[in-house]
């Protein structure tokens, strides 16, 4: 099978050169022929000897490789062709191989050189005109000057449309390799996205559920009731943590964005597994607070302005970023007893604050990089068109600020 593939390829290849060696030769064989059998009663031409054959097969065999050098081909062919006409023998046989040598300068080469060639070939064939029988001598150079305007036309016309097909074929590559690096990102920026879940998905819960297995511990003896609070606080959690990884895989499997809006696939038809509910937002953050405040952090939830409806993605932005402040605090802050979080409703914006009372800034760290968790939060409200800052608080601890603009909201 390799070697008949092989051998098809070779084909292919070789096609074209053996077309061009066919033309040439039966291109010479046809001017032979009318060459030989042409009748001339009344001597209008030089009899027809070995070097009108010979020069004849000097105008038409070199025609084979007109592709390759196509200019000097038609400068050979257009010196033989004068020769032939100012030794005086019938002259009409060797026109087309002139039109045909002109075609291929006038199709591969610039419009130029074209040009200068179409200007010699209609010199040497009107010098051949005055070999035309009497009386026909001016439809005689009518014929020769079509000619060699036809073949340069039809040449260049073939020049353009090859080049246009080029210039085609670039901007479908360049839309190719376009379309192949927005693959790219495409991908790039699913991942991160699917990172940044996770890493807020996974880092709270699993936060709050090591901060109450080491209360469990402690006072798994001394007191059996705290121990079993505890307990139950790490299982709601995971089961939470195991709510939004399933929520997050729907998302991911129908191609959603993010939000209530992605747990519906594609066309309008509902997801498969309704029970998962809504995605989180700035609503459900008591019970986010009620989860912090189990791990021992108490947390102050304060709402002001008239609460209104945010757009899917941005509702659970601003949810994140809450829980990623919170989770630091738990991670980072040991020393803090209270995580404050403002929730301010304004016109055309939302604000969210929460300040912590640790004494050192869970933000210091040996590395001079922030945390996925920072960055994550930046990613995430860039998005939306927010702006986030975190750092020291104004009276110790450490603060989270977040600035999201709400279309519509009053």
């Amino acid at each position: 099978m390799i070697r008949i593939d092989r051998i098809r390829s070779v084909a292919r290849r070789a096609l074209p050169h053996v077309a061009e060696v066919g033309y040439a030769v039966g291109s010479f064989g046809i001017s032979f022929t009318m060459l030989r059998n042409w009748p001339d009663p009344y001597g209008y031409w030089r009899d027809t000897d070995v070097w009108a054959y010979a020069l004849l097969a000097a105008v038409y065999l070199p025609l084979a490789l007109r592709r390759r050098a196509p200019v000097v081909v038609f400068g050979w062919t257009a010196a033989c062709v004068l020769t032939y006409f100012t030794l005086g023998y019938y002259h009409v046989v060797v026109v087309c191989g002139t039109g045909l040598a002109l075609y291929t300068v006038a199709a591969l080469c610039p419009r130029r050189t074209s040009v200068r060639c179409a200007g010699i070939a209609l010199g040497v064939l009107l010098w051949g005109t005055r070999l035309a029988e009497p009386g026909i001598g001016a439809l005689s150079v009518a014929f020769v000057t079509v000619t060699t305007v036809v073949c340069w036309v039809a040449g260049d016309g073939s020049r353009r449309l090859a080049e246009r097909g080029e210039r085609l074929a670039v901007l479908t590559r360049q839309l190719r390799e376009e379309q192949e690096e927005r693959s790219r990102q495409a991908v790039a920026e699913e991942r991160l996205r699917m990172a940044r879940e996770l890493h807020d998905v996974i880092a709270h819960h699993v936060s709050v559920i090591s901060v109450q297995t080491g209360l469990a511990r402690y006072v798994f003896a001394s007191d059996p009731d705290t121990a079993r609070g505890a307990l139950e606080t790490i299982a709601g959690s995971s089961q939470e943590a195991m709510a939004e990884m399933r929520r997050m895989l729907v998302v991911l499997r129908h191609g959603g964005s993010e939000g209530p809006d992605a747990l519906t696939a594609a066309g309008g038809t509902p997801a498969p597994d309704p029970g998962l509910g809504p995605a989180p937002g700035l609503g459900r953050l008591a019970e986010l607070a009620r989860r912090v405040r189990a791990a021992g952090v108490e947390v102050p939830l304060t709402v002001t302005g008239t609460p209104y409806a945010l757009q899917a993605g941005a509702d659970l932005c601003a949810y994140r970023v809450v829980q990623e402040a919170l989770t630091n605090v738990l991670k980072h802050a040991p020393t803090a007893t209270r995580a404050a979080v403002l929730v301010a409703y304004g016109p055309g914006e939302v604000r969210v604050t929460v300040t912590d009372d640790g004494q050192q800034p869970f933000s210091v760290s040996p590395s001079p990089q922030p945390g996925h968790g920072l960055i994550g939060m930046r990613e995430r409200v860039t998005i939306y068109g927010g702006t986030v800052t975190a750092g020291p608080g104004p009276h110790g601890g450490f603060e989270v600020r977040l600035t999201l603009p709400v279309t519509g909201g009053r």
